[in-house]
């Protein structure tokens, strides 16, 4: 998983008035705890974060202030309500031999067969709660749709974990498709169900010649 280096500044004052002082002046107020380093609050520009929250893949984050440098990983984060602009992150400290919860992006592949039949595909959950040691979290986790056809969904119970454990319900839908007005029927016809259909066709025609026929 790769890292992103964040250069902070520890904050002293920690309530809501500096940190709103903080935010004018373009930096996101944070807070990182959970490790053997007591937790502390700091500080950094905005753009700091940019590459670490807004990024299909997951990654930790190397964060130095006052010349004390720890690894982690993003708890929490706040963002405006109107704006959508970061207000707050709560970062928890990495320990190699100490399982920790990340939320990991969801990667769609591959164009599903109930789209390209005119359904519509629906995203319904982006990421998935993930717990595992620091070095065998996953950066996203990939989905083949290719299969995936009107009415079908891929739920969180179809992703087979590999080193790590999902925390979202079994039954919660990741992705679906749906059907819109004017889509094609999603069915597969497998050969026998051609030879029935023909045999049926063979069965209509023989009683049209009988009745043919008997009315000359």
């Amino acid at each position: 998983m790769k890292s992103v280096e964040i250069q902070g500044t520890l904050r002293t004052d920690t309530g809501s008035k500096y940190a709103q002082a903080e935010r004018k002046a373009g930096n996101v107020p944070c807070v990182i705890y959970g490790g053997e380093v007591p937790p502390f609050h700091f500080s950094a520009p905005a753009l700091a974060f940019k590459s670490l929250v807004y990024t299909p893949e997951a990654k930790t984050a190397t964060i130095t202030v006052d010349g004390k440098t720890v690894k982690a990983v993003i708890q929490d984060m706040q963002f405006h309500p109107v704006t959508d602009a970061l207000m707050h992150i709560d970062f928890i400290q990495l320990d190699e031999g100490k399982a920790v919860t990340m939320n990991i992006p969801v990667v769609l592949n591959g164009q599903a067969r109930g789209v390209l039949n005119g359904g519509k595909l629906k995203m319904i959950l982006r990421t998935l709660s993930i717990r595992a040691l620091p070095n065998e979290m996953p950066d996203n986790i990939q989905l083949d749709i290719t299969d995936l056809g009107i009415g079908k969904s891929i739920r969180v119970s179809d992703v087979v974990p590999s080193k790590f454990e999902i925390l979202n319900a079994d039954t919660a839908v990741i992705v679906t498709v749906k059907k819109a007005r004017g889509a094609m029927e999603d069915e597969e016809e497998d050969e026998e169900g051609s030879a029935e259909e023909g045999i049926a066709e063979g069965s209509s025609d023989a009683p049209a010649e009988a009745s043919a026929e008997a009315s000359e």
